[in-house]
């Protein structure tokens, strides 16, 4: 059976003016209009496809994709408020997300920019968006262990650092001490758990700890200084964010890394940069 606001494989059925119609098992025939029909879809053929409810309340299908699908959170813009139904979001798709009065946290404006959870309203089965965002978090104490990797969004920043959401289910934060940069509200990223606290809060990192977070480090600079005839114009004088942008680590990993390479004689500095030397010169380390 097709899922109301997810993405699904579904099977063309017929052929109409309005486009192709496909089957929706117990949710019926769902049309999929012409301009999203690609060449050469032939009839018992299948389709992804997302199912979502067009301005007149009918079922549909596109092949876009939205900002985010039911049971998901996402970062969109306002763009109107009707007085009686609520702010109208952006979310990717021709038909504007609805958050109702009662699922604003606080006041809407047009311009807006809003983390916000799509569900189903269990009264009317239509998709709609909510800023309560504890409501649809979970509170249960997650089984991660110290070090995972998780994919996280950034959510808001407060004076500890930034709040975030982990993996689509629970409340994280980013202590400010370990973020060498601004991070973007909305920004999608990977990051470690530090700590599991009670009631689902976890403490993250945007680098792994210790020697599980050098070793891949040291071998990615390897090979970017393989890449680029053995030198590179980055070392441990390099401005944070450019180490960032290009390795995806702090400032203070990558110190770490260059120190081990250097130990090992794998590196010597430039000032600026650093030089590869040859293997013969390398020394095992530890």
């Amino acid at each position: 059976m097709a899922m109301l606001g997810k993405r699904n494989l579904l099977s063309v059925n017929r052929e109409s003016t309005p486009g192709l119609y496909l089957d929706g098992g117990e949710l019926g025939e769902i049309l999929l209009p012409g301009r999203y029909i690609p060449k050469n879809l032939a009839q018992g053929q299948k389709i992804d496809v997302f199912v979502y409810r067009d301005s007149e309340d009918r079922l549909v299908a596109t092949t876009e994709t939205p900002n985010a699908m039911v049971g998901e959170f996402g970062y969109m813009k306002v763009l109107s408020i009707h007085p009686q139904a609520g702010a109208f979001l952006d979310w990717g798709l021709s038909k504007d997300l609805l958050v109702p009065f009662r699922e604003q946290e606080f006041p809407l404006q047009p311009g807006d920019w809003v983390v916000v959870y799509v569900g189903l309203d269990p009264k009317t089965n239509r998709i709609l968006a909510s800023t309560r965002l504890s409501y649809h978090l979970s509170h249960d104490t997650p089984a991660y262990r110290t070090g995972q990797p998780v994919n996280i969004m950034i959510i808001g920043k407060t004076p500890l650092g930034y709040n975030a959401i982990v993996e689509n289910a629970h409340r994280g934060l980013l202590f400010k001490n370990n973020i060498t940069a601004a991070l973007k509200i909305g920004a999608r990223m990977k990051a470690f758990v530090s700590t599991v606290r009670a009631g689902g809060k976890i403490d993250l990192s945007l680098d792994a700890a210790g020697y599980q977070r050098v070793a891949p480090l040291t071998g990615q600079i390897l090979e970017a200084l393989q890449k680029s005839a053995g030198r590179l114009d980055f070392d441990d004088d390099s401005p944070p964010a450019l180490i960032r942008q290009k390795f995806g680590v702090s400032k203070k990993a990558f110190k770490q890394a260059l120190g081990k390479l250097y130990k090992t004689r794998r590196i010597t500095f430039l000032k600026p940069g650093i030089k590869l030397l040859p293997e013969s010169d390398w020394s095992p380390g530890k």
